[in-house]
């Protein structure tokens, strides 16, 4: 007789049609069918999401809606545990009310006597410090806690958690993988059009309101399309949003770059033989498809964080442009800075410097390879961590 499978709930920004976010449930799922397989324990995920439906079909999963409290209180009750995380989900910069919620799911699985698990969460910013000692009673109650960076940590010791408690340990999608079945990858092989021009991947998001950041990143795409003959392919890694800020930015360079259409790694039959190009990249659903794009890059100049995870997982040389800590202290993971923020972007600099990417690829592979094989290895030890938990208590 087969075993009972163990029910575990999982709580983060899913459903919301954000490639990142989406990219960290689908690598947390997959690291633990992965751990579960290896310790001989069938993982049955339970995923609180904004569209379960959407979830249900794209993963294969059950999912209940995070904001109907009869759903979320029966799947607490029927689980043997949750998981909160990975993501960005204890900071209060983008509204007071995150920190309560995540808070809120946790201390109701407490209290029905539910093993808790934090999943490599980047904490912080938080503004507010009456959310100190919140924080710091439901991660003392905690069966595990890890976060993704010594910032994050940090800030919990400040906050009063045990350093001996505080585990640090990549971004879960540093272990997403490229499909081996299914939809093929779309490897063609060298990260250039079918004219020879080299894919630079850009990601963006709006940030400042009066759109100087915007104005600044175009003004660097410009003088990068003047010093070297390159396809820009912009990619919307959270939906309408992103690709409102892409066109801004496009619509910028209009006049002196021209846009075509296309696969990024296939043919673009209405690209010119000269000059640089762009590109939009249509909406995609699934983050392993986004991931597809990034492989098929040259180069990556991003904002988004999960942009630039996606380009290190698949040694992309990537540059990133800050508008939060979380974009820097990644970075940092790479012995790398950003080469500028939205406050300020000196435009030469920063599309000097992606020349110089696009001159050395195999160089910056080389010197990051070991960081990177490492940093995907350690992205798998939260969930085996979880697994082992479990089946010790089981």
């Amino acid at each position: 007789m087969a075993s009972k499978a163990t029910r575990i709930v999982l709580s983060g920004y899913y459903g919301f049609n954000n490639s990142g976010d989406e990219a960290v449930l689908l690598s947390i799922l997959t690291a633990l069918e992965r751990a579960g397989e290896e310790a001989g324990m069938a993982i049955e995920p339970v995923v609180l999401s904004g569209d379960p439906e959407t979830t249900t079909r794209l993963y294969g999963v059950e999912a209940v809606h995070r904001m109907k409290p009869g759903a979320l209180l029966g799947a607490i009750r029927s689980s043997d545990g949750l998981i909160s995380g990975g993501g960005s989900l204890l900071q209060d910069a983008t509204s007071s009310k995150t920190i309560p919620y995540y808070l809120g799911v946790l201390k109701l699985a407490q209290w029905f006597r539910k093993p808790t698990f934090i999943y490599s969460q980047g904490v912080g910013p938080v503004n507010r410090q009456s959310f100190y000692p919140y924080i710091r009673h439901v991660f003392y109650r905690a069966a595990y806690v890890s976060v993704r960076d010594r910032e994050s940590a940090e800030l919990l010791m400040r906050m009063g958690v045990g350093k001996d408690a505080i585990h640090v340990v990549p971004d879960p999608v540093m272990g997403l993988r490229l499909p081996s079945s299914g939809q093929p990858a779309l490897d063609y092989g060298t990260g250039f059009d079918a004219a020879g021009r080299p894919y630079v991947g850009v990601s963006l998001r709006f940030w400042n309101q009066d759109r100087s950041d915007m104005d600044a990143i175009a003004d660097m795409l410009l003088q990068l399309s003047r010093m070297r003959k390159v396809h820009l392919r912009f990619l919307p890694f959270h939906g309408a949003s992103d690709e409102e800020a892409s066109r801004y930015v496009m619509k910028k360079l209009e006049d002196k770059v021209s846009e075509v259409e296309g696969l990024c790694g296939g043919p673009s039959p209405a690209a010119s033989e000269a000059g640089t190009v762009m590109s939009l990249c249509a909406p995609l659903e699934h983050p392993q498809s986004m991931l597809q794009e990034v492989s098929q890059c040259r180069v990556l100049v991003g904002m988004r964080l999960h942009s630039l995870i996606y380009a290190a997982s698949q040694e992309v040389p990537l540059a990133g442009i800050s508008y939060d800590p979380k974009i820097d202290q990644f970075l940092h993971r790479l012995q790398e800075e950003a080469i500028g923020t939205t406050a300020k972007l000196d435009a030469a600099r920063a599309a000097s410097h992606m020349c110089c990417l696009l001159d050395d690829v195999d160089g910056w592979r080389e010197k990051h390879q070991k960081a990177i094989t490492l940093l995907k290895q350690e992205a798998e030890q939260p969930a085996q961590q979880i697994v082992q938990w479990l089946r010790h208590k089981a």
